[in-house]
Parts: C-alpha cells; sequence; structure tokens
C-alpha cells in the first residue's frame, strides 16, 4: 500500500508563503529596484494570491523591510560564523571586518542594505536594524576588546559608527569595481591604529 506523504501543517504552510514571498520580492526589487516593483508581480513570482501577500505584509513596503531584515541578519551570520570566541580581540575585529565585505558581496545586496534600504525605509529604521544586526557584531567584538585592554578606551558607540560607516562605503566602491585588497590594507592600518601595541606581538 502506498503510503501517504504526511501533510503539511497550517504553520509549515505559512512558513512556506511568507518566505516564497520575500524570496520573489528579493529578486525583483534588486532586478528592478523598490520603486517600479508592483505587487502583482511580486504574487506571480510566488506562486500565492494577492490575500496571502496581504495577510503577511501590510503592504509592499513591510515587504520590502522583510527582505532587508533577512539580508541584514545573513550577514551577521556570516560575521559571527567567521569570528569565534577564541579569536585574539584584534583578529576578531580584522575577520569580522572580512567578512563583511565578503558577505556584502552577495549581488544585490549592497543596493538592498546600502541604497534602496535608506531611500525606502528611511535612515533611522535601517539604523534600528543594523543595530540588530552587523552594527551589534562591531559594537560587540569594540566592546569585548576594550574589556580585554586590547585596544584603547574610546566611546564604543561612536568607534563603532565610524568603521560601520567605512565598511558601508568600502561595500559600495567593491560592489563598482573597486579592489578588495586596497580595503583590506587599509582597514587592517585602521583597526591597528586604535590597538594597544603592548597587546599586539
Amino acid at each position: 500500500m502506498q503510503e501517504r506523504s504526511p501533510r503539511r501543517s497550517n504553520r509549515q504552510r505559512t512558513e512556506e508563503t511568507r518566505a516564497a514571498l520575500i524570496e520573489a520580492a528579493r529578486a525583483l526589487f534588486v532586478a528592478k529596484g523598490y520603486a517600479e516593483t508592483g505587487t502583482p508581480e511580486i504574487v506571480t513570482a510566488a506562486g500565492v494570491t494577492r490575500g496571502a501577500l496581504y495577510h503577511h505584509f501590510t503592504d509592499k513596503q513591510a515587504l520590502f523591510r522583510a527582505v532587508v531584515e533577512q539580508e541584514a541578519a545573513q550577514v551577521a551570520q556570516q560575521i559571527e560564523q567567521a569570528t569565534p570566541q577564541s579569536l585574539a580581540p584584534r583578529d576578531t575585529l580584522i575577520q569580522g571586518g572580512e567578512a563583511f565585505l565578503q558577505a556584502m558581496a552577495v549581488p544585490g545586496r549592497t543596493r538592498l542594505l546600502l541604497l534602496d534600504g535608506p531611500a525606502v525605509l528611511g535612515r533611522a529604521v535601517m539604523d534600528d536594524i543594523d543595530h540588530a544586526n552587523g552594527a551589534r557584531t562591531l559594537l560587540e567584538g569594540i566592546s569585548e576588546a576594550m574589556q580585554h585592554g586590547a585596544i584603547r578606551q574610546l566611546p564604543a558607540q561612536a568607534l563603532t559608527n565610524t568603521l560601520a560607516a567605512s565598511f558601508d562605503r568600502a561595500a559600495l566602491d567593491i560592489a563598482s569595481g573597486a579592489r578588495l585588497e586596497d580595503y583590506r590594507q587599509v582597514f587592517e592600518a585602521l583597526i591597528d591604529g586604535v590597538v594597544i601595541s603592548a597587546a599586539t606581538p
């Protein structure tokens, strides 16, 4: 007798529909931009109804925010994977920066997070998303390094914001064809500028 495949639960169907909408929207937002992407083509690409779209998201902007939050979370995850707790504080900052640049090299990600994100959602919302993801990992690395006396005692949030802005600009430049190696050298020099010499070999 043929076995029946297990039926999907309502929660599974809900999660699958939401994931399909985010995936379809991401592809269209990257290919066409936020303004030129309409909800009818998103639901068509996702293979769902308009009702399903508005069941999960209040409007196109809310769907765009979900796309941006997913991208930001993936960047933070890649940084965390590249910076195990066994690393020395200086190496954590350098490898974390390298991981950020690699994560931002995913096609479409600089557009979503650094160009369209601020334009569509506003700087305050993007700051909140960043502080929950990539900027959080950077602040944690800086704070830990200061606690261990590995880098100079400076205002941690201000240092985080300054480095994060530099990393964002680097990601944009690299996406436009600049040499990754040039930015690696610059960021290593910047980090060494705040490292306490006695803590380095």
